[in-house]
Order: structure tokens, then C-alpha cells, then sequence
């Protein structure tokens, strides 16, 4: 039975924090909706210390922005960006519009139409992470979506030359400087100078998290992005040195980022852990990752990889790296996760910066019933029928006459008789007297 060498300190607490986060959500969408445009200028200057006349840039802002940056800064965006594009590229071509001759007669296909208007949140409030407009705009525009448009905050009260250079990059249509909800809030219900859109991505801080899960309806959403997770699962082939700095690595998103630790070794483990608490005295950014791991941090001792695999299913978290003899049995054997990261020589910072796959990704356990954001979820499949002879539509109205008298829906079995009564030649009675034809012989 797996034996927990560390528990997060805050993981009794997660039910209380989430409903003040949801009533909070629901408070500012709720004036966002009533007030617009002046809602969204109170809560910028309240939380971002941003008051502009418009939030949406000009191009003079945007080219200001990409003029900023040295050339190594615009090679190493357009390195990051161009292998987003050709994975989502790859990705694009295996969806495929189909149509096929089902009977004889009867033609059913499907179409993959892009979704028309997206709106794709870029976070920047600690850390300007430019990767997130890569993975959103680069996507959708890669899917064929025709207005794209996105928020960021402000970084220290000033637009973050870097994320607008990569959202411009990337081919956003309309870039925005906010954060938050009501940023999300702006984009999903729109308001006097933002057009609202049909669908919205990114991720986000828990705020924006449970925006996008509150939204959802009135909008599609990718899925619901909240606070980074991120786990390794490792055993004696690696060192704590490694682990910790994997660990840490991810914490250093935010102080509610849980960081876990799975091993069927004991030494590993305690190695680990002190490794993390000489780590914590030299990086940079342990202000953030202390708590992270104080708070949220985990370690997990296991029995064998197959426990391993049970409990890493269990929590279903968002970044799953494995350093183990065999990383291929965890690829084959877990089900429930956001991205995997196999063996010591890749990482989550390849992923979330410049791999190719995407970093938007399901946290808060909906690895168990979702993807992360791809190429796909930009795109909408709809199905459609034809019906080329006479006969085939008087044999499918037959069939259709008799499961509509089953279930007593009487108009609906009238669409079918009147096509038996056209093309079959069959004197039957108006549906309305809920005869059902007889079986065909």
C-alpha cells in the first residue's frame, strides 16, 4: 500500500478555497455583464494598475513591442513557434472530412468546420509566458479559425513587450491588454468595444479557471486549465538531484501549484526531499516554489511500478515526467494525465516552451475525460445525409415509420410515411392514427 512521506499541508482546505474562488467569479462576471466596458476599466485599474482609454492595442503599441527585443529574442520566438505550427500541423492532417455510401443509395459524411471566433487568454501577471500565445493563436490559426483575439496583463503595470511580440507573431487579429476575469469575462460576453466570441482557450490561475468553467455554455472552452500540477514518477535509475529541480521547476508557477513525487524508492525519496531544501536556499524564484511545496508538495513511496501507475491515475494530473528503467510501460499503462514527459532527457520546460506539443493542458483530475488543447478543438464536426433514389429513401422510411410508432411520435412518423407514400408507392394512413407499417417482408 503506498505510504506518503509528505502530504500537502493545504489539502484539506481545497474545498473552502475553490467556493470563495467560485463566488468570486460569480460576482465579477456578474457586474462584467451589467456595466461592460466600464466593469472591465474598474477591474484592470484595481488588479493591474492598467487605465487606457481601449484596452486593444494599436499596431504603433504592437511594433514598439517586437522593435524591443534583441534578434536572438526574435529568433528563439519564431524556433518556439514554428514547432508548435508543424505539430499542429501534422495533427490538422489526420482529421479528415469523410462521405460514404452507407446502403445503397444512402450517403452519410461529416465536415470539419473551424470554430469562427476565439479568444485565447495569455497569463503574464507573475512571469510574462509568452509560450501560452505559441499554443493558443498558433493553434487556431493552424485549425483555419478566421478571428483570433487575445488578453494578457499587464506585466508591472507596463504591456510585456515579449507576450505582445509573440501574440503578434502568432497571428492574433486583436490583442488586448488584460488579465483576469475580466479578461475572460470581456471576451465571452463581450461588450461595447469587444466583439464576443464563440469559443476560449488558455490557461490560467484559478480565478481565470473557474471563469472559463462558468462561461462554459454561453462559449466553448478547451477544458479547464487551472494551477500548474506537475509529478514525477522515477525509481533508483535516477537521482534526487534531478527530481528535485523537475519539481521545483513547475512549482515556481505559483504558490497553490502542487508538486508530487512517485517512487518505489525509499533513498530516492529522502534524497529528494533534501535536495529540495537545498535547492529552495539558491533559486531564484523559491519565494514562490517554497510555498508551492510547503503547501501542495507530495511524496509517494509505492510497492512497485504497477502502484505507481494506480496512483498516478488516481490523482490524474496535468504534467506526468517518468524516469524509470522503463518509461514505455507507463506510456502503454497509464490512462488518466495531461502530457507525459518519458526519461531523464526531456522535461516539462521543453513542453510548456518550445517542443512542439501543446502546454495547455487538463489539471484538477479532468486528464480523466479530456485531452489538452490541440489543433482539434478549434474544429467542429458536423454530420450530414443524402438520399439519392427513390427506393432507398422508401426502405429508410419504412424502418423509420415503425421506431417513430414505437416511441408514440406521431409527426415524426408522418416525415417518414409521406416519403414511403412519394417514392415507395404505398397507400399507407396518416401517421397521426399511429398505425405502424408492417414489417418488410
Amino acid at each position: 500500500m503506498a505510504e506518503w512521506l509528505k502530504r500537502g499541508a493545504m489539502a484539506d482546505q481545497k474545498a473552502a478555497i475553490d467556493r470563495k474562488v467560485r463566488e468570486t467569479v460569480e460576482a465579477t462576471l456578474a457586474d462584467i455583464e451589467a456595466r461592460g466596458d466600464a466593469a472591465v476599466r474598474a477591474l484592470s485599474i484595481k488588479f493591474d494598475g492598467m487605465d487606457r482609454d481601449s484596452y486593444r492595442l494599436t499596431q504603433a503599441e504592437i511594433d514598439r513591442c517586437v522593435d524591443s527585443l534583441n534578434p536572438q529574442d526574435i529568433i528563439d520566438i519564431e524556433f518556439a513557434q514554428a514547432q508548435v505550427k508543424n505539430f499542429a500541423q501534422i495533427q490538422r492532417a489526420t482529421i479528415l472530412d469523410t462521405e460514404v455510401e452507407t446502403l445503397p443509395g444512402v450517403v452519410l459524411g461529416h465536415k470539419t468546420i473551424p470554430v469562427q471566433n476565439a479568444g485565447c487568454y495569455v497569463p503574464g501577471g507573475k512571469y510574462p509566458l509568452l509560450a501560452s500565445a505559441h499554443m493558443s493563436v498558433v493553434t487556431a490559426k493552424v485549425a483555419g479559425v478566421p478571428r483570433v483575439i487575445t488578453c494578457a496583463p499587464p506585466f508591472e503595470g507596463k504591456l510585456a513587450p515579449a507576450i505582445v511580440a509573440a501574440q503578434a507573431m502568432a497571428g492574433a487579429d486583436e490583442i488586448y491588454c488584460l488579465g483576469g476575469i475580466q479578461a475572460v469575462g470581456a471576451m465571452a460576453l463581450g461588450t461595447d468595444s469587444i466583439r464576443p466570441v464563440d469559443m476560449l482557450v488558455g490557461p490560467g490561475n484559478a480565478f481565470v479557471a473557474e471563469a472559463k468553467r462558468q462561461l462554459f455554455g454561453r462559449v466553448g472552452i478547451d477544458l479547464f486549465a487551472g494551477p500548474t500540477e506537475t509529478m514525477v514518477i522515477a525509481d533508483e535509475t535516477v537521482d534526487g538531484e534531478i527530481c528535485a529541480t523537475d519539481l521545483l521547476g513547475q512549482a515556481e508557477h505559483g504558490p497553490d501549484s502542487p508538486a508530487i513525487l512517485i517512487t518505489t524508492s525509499r533513498k530516492l525519496a529522502e534524497e529528494t526531499m533534501r535536495e529540495v531544501t537545498r535547492l529552495l536556499e539558491i533559486l531564484p524564484t523559491a519565494g514562490i516554489a517554497r510555498v508551492a511545496w510547503e503547501n501542495w508538495g507530495e511524496v509517494i513511496l509505492c510497492a512497485d511500478d504497477e502502484e505507481m501507475a494506480q496512483v498516478s491515475d488516481h490523482i490524474a494530473n496535468e504534467h506526468v515526467q517518468v524516469m524509470t528503467r522503463d518509461p514505455d510501460w507507463f506510456l502503454n499503462r497509464l490512462v488518466n494525465y495531461g502530457a507525459l514527459f518519458l526519461g531523464p532527457r526531456t522535461n516539462v520546460a521543453y513542453g510548456d516552451k518550445v517542443i512542439g506539443t501543446n502546454h495547455t493542458l487538463p489539471t484538477r483530475k479532468a486528464g480523466r475525460y479530456t485531452g489538452g488543447l490541440w489543433v482539434g478543438k478549434f474544429l467542429k464536426t458536423h454530420t450530414y445525409q443524402r438520399i439519392t433514389t427513390d427506393e432507398a429513401s422508401a426502405m429508410i422510411g419504412e424502418y423509420c415509420s415503425r421506431l417513430c410508432a414505437l416511441e408514440g411520435f406521431a409527426g415524426h412518423g408522418e416525415q417518414a410515411n409521406l416519403r414511403v407514400r412519394r417514392y415507395g408507392g404505398r397507400n399507407i394512413p396518416y401517421a397521426g392514427r399511429a398505425e405502424p407499417l408492417e414489417a418488410v417482408a
